[in-house]
């Protein structure tokens, strides 16, 4: 599904131009300052040319479309172009990017089909939209003032550009940003953030090992990749190091693998190959002078062969290669952007996705509000949106996504800077299905920063669980996106109610007067029924019909259960009963249980294992543990 760009179509605009037989002119970015900056011109006299304006013989793409493109202008956007650079890789990414590309190449048999538009596609919180753009780019001395292209006659680069600016606001809006949003534009991914300096990588060879593993798996599964090496300070910005590379500068992964080194047979039969990395200097120039650089010594130990394979040049195209372990001393961020593969013909994993659309809104009234600001505000914090999920399997590596929508096109109202937002992920209830009211256990979360997107990928244990995104502070409105990728269907679902619903039948039917949650903590000595003398035991807790069950805990007598159940009690005298069982292949067997009167308060027990029938009363062998907690305010938990 495309959505047209601020409902233009481009095939109803292009029409209309060739029958009225004149260029496109673009009402809402037009050929002015207010396309250019956010408030007063910075670079001077600038010319508006249509690409025919600049040379004899125009193109989309001249001999294919190449990281090589692409030369950053006079916009502080490296961040930018370095994605573009990490695009020109993907041949599947780069056409769905510039749909239609043979019909929106210039034709020279049929210049009657030129109508001076184009189109892009980029991805915005949640669906792909269609950009439609008259091709009249800001000159300056004859020459285009932004991104533009090694061949004078070779468009793509600068005609994407305006289209994203157009998008953004105005050029001025693609002046510092971040890689990591241009390339789940061009990708509809998600892309992870790593701090390459915190997280040890460099000193850890086990953790070493696993990074590149997971760096090598993005770049081969068409993921695009970014790197940088942070600035401490506005001195910083761009700093020309010793080595050759540039502080606070955005470069793109143009390949990763693992490179043979000898020559002849000898080469093919040797284990040991080189893990290394190859970026590309958005501005065309100035490379790695160390290890493996250019022309380095190095590369001698590489057979003609292999180093033709790799596609080693030795020119100053701002492209070069250098080993993983010089990466991991000299650059501090990495980001990976993942394309996730929702789609079930495929050899590589297969996600499952939710997609949960929200908004956070002030409301005087409680439990109404919907901007409750970050967990400091204990008093505000759990009134913010929630959002219930399940991990199904006994362990799922689930990655999270929150996203904010883009706010740098209201930059000029004064409106535009994004929220400083984050999220908590909270361990819950086997069966909640109602808002939570009380903290639980909080088993992760993301870091707050004012990006357009956060991203966690945490591996969980078989539960339910909610995410709780908020702003940092309280009181902030804005629209978001939450995106759940799991192994299996998560269920993902917005908890809207506080308590369950009064309906028709309630007069008839009773309501809760009281709401329990049944904590099972563990299990003790309990008797071992299989081979090896151990069971593999679970737990079934009931209360009024309500059950909940937890997962097996294989080969084990003291099973730490941490297990809950929420239950909504309309018979205050009615015991809640908790049943252990050991699974089996034909019958599951009794091990115990235990009644428990929910009185209203909280308390920890600890009890005996009882029979069931005629044996109610004897004790069996085995404890459990227990948290209850009571309430007549059905809010309260």
């Amino acid at each position: 599904m495309v959505v047209p760009y601020e409902g233009q179509s481009f095939s109803a605009l292009k029409k209309q131009c060739q029958q009225n037989g004149v260029l496109f002119e673009d009402p809402l970015f037009p050929t002015n300052d207010q396309s250019l900056f956010y408030q007063s011109n910075r670079i001077g006299n600038v010319t508006w040319k249509r690409p025919k304006d600049l040379c004899r013989d125009p193109h989309l793409f001249v001999d294919g479309i190449s990281a090589h493109d692409l030369h950053q202008g006079q916009l502080g956007n490296c961040w930018f172009v370095a994605a573009c650079s990490s695009l020109a890789s993907r041949e599947a990414l780069w056409q769905k990017v510039i749909p239609d590309w043979k019909d929106q190449e210039w034709d020279e048999d049929h210049p009657e089909s030129y109508a001076g538009i184009f189109h892009f596609r980029f991805w915005r919180f949640g669906e792909w939209v269609d950009v439609v753009i008259d091709d009249q780019l800001p000159t300056a001395n004859g020459g285009l003032i932004y991104c533009h292209s090694n061949d004078s006659n070779e468009f793509w680069s600068a005609l994407v550009e305006k289209a994203y600016a157009k998008m953004s606001g105005c050029y001025e809006a693609l002046d510092g940003g971040n890689t990591s949003d241009a390339l789940v534009d061009f990708t509809g991914g998600v892309s992870e953030p790593m701090d390459l300096v915190t997280n040890g990588f460099k000193d850890d060879k086990e953790k070493r090992d696993e990074l590149f593993e997971r760096v090598l798996k993005v770049h081969n599964r068409d993921g695009l990749i970014s790197c940088s090496i942070r600035a401490l300070s506005a001195a910083d910005m761009e700093a020309k190091l010793d080595c050759g590379l540039v502080k606070g500068h955005a470069y793109a992964v143009t390949d990763v693998r693992r490179v043979r080194l000898g020559h002849g047979l000898l080469a093919f039969f040797r284990s040991d190959k080189l893990e290394m990395i190859r970026l590309r200097n958005p501005w065309g120039e100035r490379e790695w002078n160390g290890p493996w650089s250019d022309g380095s010594e190095e590369w001698k130990k590489v057979s003609k062969g292999e180093r033709e394979k790799i596609g080693v040049t030795v020119q100053d195209d701002g492209e070069f290669w250098m080993t993983f372990d010089d990466f991991l001393t000299h650059f501090t961020d990495l980001i990976l952007c993942r394309l996730i593969n929702t789609s079930y013909l495929s050899f590589h994993k297969t996600w499952e996705e939710a997609v949960m659309r929200g908004s956070w809104r002030r409301n005087d009234e409680p439990l109404l509000n919907r901007a409750g600001g970050c967990a400091n505000n204990k008093h505000s914090y759990l009134q913010n949106p929630q959002y219930v999920f399940d991990v199904k399997k006994p362990e799922d590596e689930v990655l999270i996504c929150l996203q904010q929508k883009d706010r740098r096109a209201t930059l000029r109202e004064g409106r535009g800077e994004n929220l400083a937002m984050g999220f908590d992920i909270q361990r819950v209830e086997f069966n909640r299905i109602y808002r939570m009211h009380v903290t639980q256990d909080k088993v992760g979360g993301s870091t707050y920063i004012n990006s357009r997107s956060v991203f966690v990928r945490i591996d969980l244990k078989e539960g339910r669980y909610v995410i709780i995104p908020t702003t940092f502070d309280p009181g902030l409105e804005g629209e978001f996106l939450v995106r759940i990728f799991s192994d299996v269907p998560s269920n993902c679902k917005d908890l809207t109610s506080d308590q369950p619903p009064k309906t028709c039948w309630t007069g008839m039917c009773g309501y809760p007067t009281l709401v329990t949650q049944v904590h099972l903590l563990r299990a003790t000595g309990l008797t071992g029924q299989d081979s090896g003398g151990v069971s593999d035991p679970y737990a079934i807790i009931s209360a009024e019909g309500e059950k909940v069950r937890s997962p097996v805990h294989k080969s084990t007598l003291s099973p730490a259960f941490d297990t809950k159940g929420l239950f909504y009690r309309k018979k205050a005298k009615k015991p809640i009963s908790i049943k252990i069982y050991n699974h089996n292949l034909l019958m599951d067997s009794f091990l115990g249980q235990v009644t428990i009167p929910a009185e209203q308060g909280s308390f920890q027990q600890t009890l005996h294992l009882r029979g069931r029938g005629d044996s109610r009363d004897s004790d069996l062998s085995g404890t459990i543990t227990v948290v209850i907690v009571t309430s007549t305010v059905l809010t309260n938990i």
